[in-house]
């Protein structure tokens, strides 16, 4: 029985796909470990951009359209997305705890608010 085993053309692979490759079989000396990034200096570099259609996106000319969603609302005061607007001051506010602050402020700092979103109105 071992004879026919022996003399039988069986052949294993070197390494079985469950086993654990050696670093030194998987990098062989003198190449580099790991995978390296591409900056983006290196890509447009690489491409050859000229020859690709205008009207075709890619790194040099990212442009798109303009968005089909309406634009997020924020909060003035803390930043967050603001799903409500204060009807007295314009001001959007994200919570209770910001709208009662927003209520306290003096008309002064409310036009500044409104100021740097570039709303500024004139209040009664």
């Amino acid at each position: 029985m071992e004879a026919e085993v022996v003399g039988s053309e069986m052949v294993l692979p070197a390494a079985l796909p469950f086993k654990r490759v050696q670093m030194s079989d998987k990098y062989p000396k003198g190449q580099s470990r790991g995978r390296h990034w591409k900056h983006l200096k290196q890509i447009l570099q690489a491409e050859n951009y000229a020859s690709l259609p205008a009207h075709e996106p890619n790194y040099l000319n990212i442009e798109s359209p303009p968005s089909l969603y309406p634009s997020k609302k924020y909060c003035d005061m803390t930043g967050f997305e603001a799903p409500y607007t204060d009807p007295r001051t314009k001001l959007r506010y994200a919570n209770p705890d910001v709208f009662k602050r927003v209520r306290s402020l003096p008309n002064e700092y409310v036009q500044r608010y409104l100021a740097l979103r570039n709303a500024a109105i004139i209040l009664r």
